[in-house]
């Protein structure tokens, strides 16, 4: 699909698309790179939804799936559900950004129109009779997508992730000053003990991010990578093209000893927030992730006046240092009655149970009683 044509429909401020894992530079990426292709299992089959007269109205990114790797939204579970009662999961459709945990919306429509939204998810549903799928699942979508999915009858799950949130502040200290005295103590040394044998970190973004930059980032991510799970989702060339096509969408920090790079987390940056993506090191020092990864997002999102830091998935640790737990939506249609009796029956108890998990996780923010309140 022409970039023009995809970006036209995409939600954008003066011709920028405002989220940048939105923006066709990025599908491109992946695609050209061969990390979301056919051949690792992600086929695109995007929607596109045009009126009358053959103008686009609607657009859903959507892939053809073999498997569920690189999702953040666990279905392994309905998947051997459904194969041992002798039924076949795969392949399924997924409406996502590979390999991204960060909410953006699916259902493209300018207009904002009901019918064209619907008609996207309409179509999707068409698409598991074409295409032999079992599923079609929106992943990481607004509330409101969410909602209107499960009043045509998708199945609406929730998690949680942790997002730090600007209430206005000046600097990273006025920041501290809205936490209680322990943990603005704990933070304190923690910044001060990464860095304490001289390393420092810069911030890279365009022009200023060159390919001996990349090497040592890619050297990072695949460390991580093969500790966590094996073999990293992105390759080299990736990265490569992410510099040929958005690099002022992109905040490479790097952590030094002197001249040579040691650690680093790559971070995309949007209409009004920081999106934190992936980190690696190949030094241990304790508290660099915490310095690199979070306390370093929050003062670039100060010094830039961005209301808000996604952190990615997952991680209660985040909770002490000054990130805040939020819910994630999406939205599932099953194929299979069986199967989707049993999903929808399994998700009307984990619902509340997110809830409730919410209400406790709240319980263990580090502002000051009122704080939050007081600056919202």
């Amino acid at each position: 699909m022409p970039a023009a044509v995809w970006n036209n429909l995409v939600p954008a401020t003066d011709g920028i698309p405002d989220n940048p894992f939105l923006d066709h530079a990025f599908f491109l990426a992946l695609e050209e790179s061969g990390c979301a292709t056919g051949r690792t299992g992600w086929q695109a089959q995007h929607v596109l939804l045009a009126n009358d007269t053959g103008e686009p109205v609607g657009l859903l990114p959507l892939f053809l799936k073999s498997h569920s790797m690189g999702e953040y939204v666990f279905d392994h579970g309905w998947a051997n559900a459904l194969e041992r009662a002798g039924g076949r999961y795969y392949p399924k459709l997924q409406g996502s950004v590979p390999f991204t945990p960060a909410t953006a919306p699916k259902l493209l429509v300018p207009s904002g129109g009901l019918e064209a939204r619907a008609a996207l998810l309409s179509t999707a549903q068409q698409l598991t009779s074409r295409l032999d799928a079992s599923s079609v699942h929106l992943t990481f979508i607004p509330e409101a997508e969410a909602a209107l999915a499960s009043s045509l009858d998708w199945l609406h799950r929730t998690d949680t992730q942790f997002h730090w949130h600007n209430r206005g502040y000046a600097s990273f200290e006025e920041f501290l000053e809205s936490l209680s005295s322990r943990k603005r103590k704990t933070i304190r040394r923690e910044r001060r003990d990464a860095l304490a044998d001289g390393l420092t970190v810069r911030w890279l973004s365009g022009t200023d991010i060159l390919e001996h930059h990349w090497d040592a980032f890619f050297a990072f991510y695949e460390d991580t990578g093969a500790r966590k799970w094996g073999r990293p989702y992105l390759n080299r060339t990736f990265f490569s093209l992410l510099g040929q096509y958005m690099a002022d969408r992109v905040v490479l920090m790097l952590a030094y000893d002197g001249d040579e790079p040691i650690a680093g987390a790559i971070n995309f940056r949007g209409k009004d927030r920081l999106y934190g993506r992936n980190w690696g090191a190949v030094r241990d020092v304790p508290f660099l992730h915490f310095e690199v990864c979070y306390y370093q997002a929050i003062d670039y999102a100060i010094s830039h006046k961005l209301a808000v830091v996604e952190a990615g998935a997952q991680g209660e640790h985040k909770l002490a240092r000054g990130y805040e737990p939020v819910l994630t939506h999406s939205a599932h249609w099953i194929a299979h009655p069986g199967l989707r009796r049993a999903v929808a029956d399994y998700l009307a108890d984990e619902r509340p149970a997110i809830e409730q998990q919410q209400e406790l996780l709240e319980q263990f923010t580090p502002f000051r009683k009122g704080e939050r309140q007081e600056r919202s």
